[in-house]
């Protein structure tokens, strides 16, 4: 049974009853409900209104309109139930009647679990009880007695299907355990066995898994049922974004493809629990409309906004920031705004990703909002490029590395981005400014510290004058040895990551680096994705040179 409801206003009913009835009415409306359930027919439709009035006794004011098909209102009954249930903390043994839990139910009836699951959606009401400390879904005897009396063919068939015996119980662990130690995965093996017994896969893992409990010394899959460690995890998760298939990994490592992908939720809700979602608060964030207000296409282009003209002899990189036209006052708000709303959603729907259980859909959801976030802030980043440039010309002195302050104040920059509040109505600029002249107050005055202090007298001579004793030779045969070094350690990493590495770093020998967004178009990713291969690519190259003992060439 799918855990939403269809009907959303059956979800704000059951919202609101938890929220806000007392504990002895949502008792009642759990006693309602089950009984609503015997009476719905599938074929028909029924109001919302009269739903609603047969749960709680009162007439609604709101969705008095709403008309929910028979199937639909028993799916949502059930949910209403077991959620109101779950809301009481109700012990077991305190109801007036026996509960039975799932093993219980499947004993009696002498079937499976699987099989009781089918009936809960066949219309078998369970509700949640506390069983020695813990909430677990139970049935009360009335529940199941009225489910079996409506239900006798279903019960009668699900009753007489014939159970495995002694004799086949043991061909199916002695079949198991020549396949897996020939090498078979769990998933193969039972796959083949269930198909050569005449028996479902799950009835196969469950004796297998039933085996395994009782006797862990004589394990079929022993070795392949410790639980992984986190580095085989994160091994996994990288493979699977390199393209690995499923299939592939779940043989490499011995485990079903379900526990593949679970591995691989796992790591991705670890990694977007890490996510850097600060943000600057504001109150029109809750608004209603927000959503559709802020994320809405920004203020047309003014000619405030449009390109200057570079200076003619500029560096490229310095000629390419006039390409990108200013923000207005407007646009700079809207950007601001957009930045922080979206990182504001990602934060909310953070808090509830379950670690323990991650939705994939939720974990859709929030990446897609940080994503979005990167690309608004890189769009703040780009228009205001040309600030850092600016002010690095007024602080660059004769002992100072142009292009070394306008990478420090494109730092500053960034860190000024996240903590700017644009609410307050100052323009961003002016923040800014701030933030890179008080970086460069405090970095600039270090640094002719430290070049001070290691002056000495003859360093100008030399900076004056060409050494003209290099034997060539000795460079020529240096770089060749460094070449060598350099293809052996690329030898380490898959081809995708050597592409990466030789582009990024103009490595082949006839082209120049490029960035991350050139490499990103030749492989058809984004220059994210090419970043995070690049960060993995290099972590590999640094252990490679390590085992392989290549270090900084000496001074001659």
């Amino acid at each position: 049974m799918k855990r939403q409801f269809v009907t959303p206003a059956m979800k704000e009913l059951c919202d609101q009853q938890v929220r806000y009835a007392p504990r002895a009415k949502r008792l009642e409306q759990i006693d309602r409900a089950e009984r609503l359930l015997q009476e719905i027919e599938p074929d028909r439709t029924y109001p919302y209104e009269y739903i609603c009035y047969r749960l709680t006794t009162f007439r609604p004011t709101s969705h008095v309109d709403v008309l929910l098909s028979g199937a639909d209102a028993v799916h949502d009954l059930h949910l209403f139930v077991e959620d109101l249930s779950a809301s009481v903390n109700l012990q077991a043994d305190a109801v007036g009647e026996k509960v039975l839990t799932m093993e219980e139910l499947s004993k009696e009836f002498n079937v499976s679990l699987k099989t009781i699951a089918r009936w809960r959606q066949q219309g078998l009401v369970s509700r949640r009880f506390v069983f020695d400390g813990r909430q677990r879904v139970g049935f009360l005897q009335s529940s199941v007695d009225r489910f079996v009396h409506a239900n006798e063919d279903r019960v009668r068939r699900g009753s007489s299907f014939r159970q495995l015996d002694d004799v086949e119980r043991e061909q199916i662990i002695q079949r198991s355990r020549r396949l897996a130690n020939v090498g078979g995965t769990p998933s193969d093996v039972i796959r083949r066995v269930a198909k050569h017994m005449g028996r479902s896969p799950e009835t196969v893992r469950y004796t297998i898994k039933a085996f395994e409990q009782a006797h862990p010394d004589l394990a079929i899959f022993a070795d392949r049922s410790a639980p992984l460690s986190e580095e085989a995890k994160q091994r996994i998760f990288d493979k699977l974004e390199e393209g690995v298939s499923v299939a592939m990994l779940a043989r490499r490592h011995g485990r079903t493809r379900s526990s593949i992908y679970r591995v691989a939720r796992e790591v991705r809700a670890k990694k977007i629990a890490e996510l850097p979602l600060d943000y600057m608060a504001n109150e029109e964030f809750t608004e209603p409309d927000a959503e559709q207000r802020i994320l809405a296409d920004p203020p047309m282009e003014s000619k405030a906004s449009r390109k200057s003209r570079a200076a003619p002899g500029l560096p490229p990189y310095l000629a390419s920031l006039y390409e990108l036209p200013l923000l207005t006052r407007e646009q700079e708000a809207h950007l601001f705004r957009k930045y922080n709303y979206l990182k504001f959603k990602a934060s909310q729907l953070r808090e509830r990703l379950d670690l323990e259980n991650p939705v994939t859909d939720l974990m859709d959801e929030i990446e897609e909002f940080h994503r979005q976030s990167l690309t608004v802030k890189n769009e703040i980043i780009r228009s205001n490029l040309r600030l850092v440039v600016s002010i690095a010309k007024r602080h660059v002195g004769s002992n100072a590395n142009f292009f070394e302050l306008v990478s420090d104040g494109n730092v500053s920059l960034m860190r000024a981005v996240e903590k700017f509040d644009y609410s307050r109505g100052n323009k961003f600029s002016t923040y800014a400014t701030w933030a890179i002249v008080k970086n460069f107050a405090r970095t600039i005055p270090g640094e002719h510290r430290q070049r001070e202090r290691f002056r000495t007298s003859q360093g100008e001579v030399f900076d004056n004058y060409e050494e003209y004793r290099t034997n060539q030779r000795a460079l020529e045969n240096e770089q060749s040895r460094r070449e060598r070094q350099i293809s052996r350690i690329l030898e380490h990493l898959n081809e995708r990551e050597q592409q990466i590495i030789v582009n990024r770093f103009g490595l082949s020998g006839h082209e120049e680096p490029r960035t991350l967004k050139q490499v990103g178009e030749i492989l058809g990713v984004t220059k994210e994705r090419v970043r995070q291969i690049e960060a993995r690519a290099m972590n590999k190259l640094r252990l490679a040179a390590a085992q392989e003992k290549i270090d900084a060439p000496a001074d001659e």
